[in-house]
């Protein structure tokens, strides 16, 4: 009951998260517990015959991890030159506090936007800045990027310029990543150090923007997963409810 606890919160912060910009869905894994070994299997018994199998009474489950699914959102069109999807597999880079894996951290939401200072800062509390350094003009019109991340941008004067390349980034590992709220990430010693590349390279995927990554949450699937885990909750509790009235049963024999 305290595993199935547990993975009830997990399907229902999948399911807060249904609208959260490139949000990813957890899972969760189960293992089973050690074995009461009553009878070891391949013992030989009574006249010298082998019993075909042993008797072993299991003795519970325990969740070993939960598990990042980061297959790729859904695209929706924005009207923010500032917004970006990653069409692949690859991370924004950006600057977080001290505290957080040494100020670095990953992310998949491109939800972006200028600061004061026309830096371009993620758009969660913290806004935190893209690590590629790029600042957007006071004067400009249109922004463009090309699918290997390199950023264009119209000018009130009609010329262009560039403000420079974002890259993106990946892991050997990336369910070993932590997630840390916000719409980021931070490497851990599991998901092995960021691998950076050129978007377009390999699996990390090119950049749009216009656009952004919506949660890969599936509504339907979490709540068929959230009813199975509900009923499996309440069979628990009715077969403890079952084996407390057993035992009660067994002591009111010594009364007679």
């Amino acid at each position: 009951m305290n595993a199935l606890s547990t993975e009830l919160d997990v399907i229902s912060n999948n399911l807060a998260n249904v609208n959260t910009n490139g949000f990813k869905a957890s899972r969760v894994n189960f293992e089973d517990l050690v074995y009461q070994q009553k009878r070891q299997p391949g013992l030989e018994g009574g006249a010298e015959n082998t019993p075909p199998a042993g008797l072993q009474v299991g003795l519970g489950t325990t969740i070993s991890n939960t598990q990042f699914d980061f297959s790729l959102g859904s695209p929706v069109q924005t009207n923010s030159p500032t917004d970006f999807y990653i069409n692949g597999d690859g991370f924004f880079q950006v600057e977080i506090l001290e505290e957080y894996g040494g100020g670095i951290g990953y992310t998949r939401a491109g939800n972006f936007l200028p600061n004061a200072d026309g830096e371009l800062v993620l758009g969660n509390t913290d806004g935190p800045r893209l690590a590629d350094g790029i600042t957007i003009p006071d004067d400009m019109l249109n922004l463009f990027i090309s699918p290997d991340g390199t950023l264009t941008a119209t000018l009130s004067d009609g010329s262009t310029t560039d403000l420079g390349q974002i890259q993106l980034h990946t892991f050997v590992n990336k369910s070993g990543l932590r997630s840390i709220g916000g719409n980021i990430y931070v490497e851990t010693e599991i998901s092995g150090g960021a691998i950076p590349g050129t978007a377009g390279e390999g699996s990390l995927g090119t950049i749009d923007n216009f656009q952004l990554e919506t949660s890969n949450v599936n509504p339907v699937t979490e709540l068929v997963q959230l009813i199975k885990t509900q009923r499996a909750f309440e069979m628990n509790s009715q077969t403890i409810q079952a084996a407390d009235e057993l035992l009660q049963t067994v002591g009111n024999l010594r009364r007679f």
